[in-house]
């Protein structure tokens, strides 16, 4: 290693400035606020409307040969044909036969021979002799 003389340095020194910034509140002056609640009546008018259906069921109780009949309005009211299957039996009376009876009388004599049997019952006294009966 060499020593060499060395040159002399100039130092140049390099500044920044910087920004520090802060608030302060300060008060400036005063607010009071109220506040009063006050009623007052007010007279109103409002239609209000409503609608009601009503629904009355009227027996028919009639068999129909033809389609079902649709439904149609008569007026404001709207009718609806309710129907239903039915099983139709017809009964009819058919004559089979005849029964013919007639009534004969006769008679007959029957014979024969049974056995009949009868009890008899025979009574005998005998004079007492004096001695008790147990």
């Amino acid at each position: 290693m060499e020593n060499k003389p060395q040159a002399p340095q100039t130092v140049i020194p390099v500044i920044e400035e910087q920004l520090h910034i802060d608030k302060v509140w300060q008060e400036t002056g005063r607010v009071q606020v109220s506040k009063t609640v006050t009623e007052e009546a007010v007279d109103y008018a409002l239609p209000l409307q409503q609608e009601e259906v009503i629904m009355e069921r009227k027996p028919i109780n009639q068999y129909i040969d033809t389609a079902p009949p649709a439904s149609r309005y008569e007026g404001e009211t709207l009718i609806i044909p309710v129907i239903k299957e039915v099983l139709v039996v017809e009964k009819k009376l058919m004559l089979v036969e005849e029964l013919h009876i007639t009534k004969r009388h006769s008679e007959q004599t029957v014979t024969g021979t049974e056995i009949l049997r009868k009890e008899s019952v025979t009574v005998t006294r005998t004079p007492a002799n004096n001695t008790p009966l147990l």
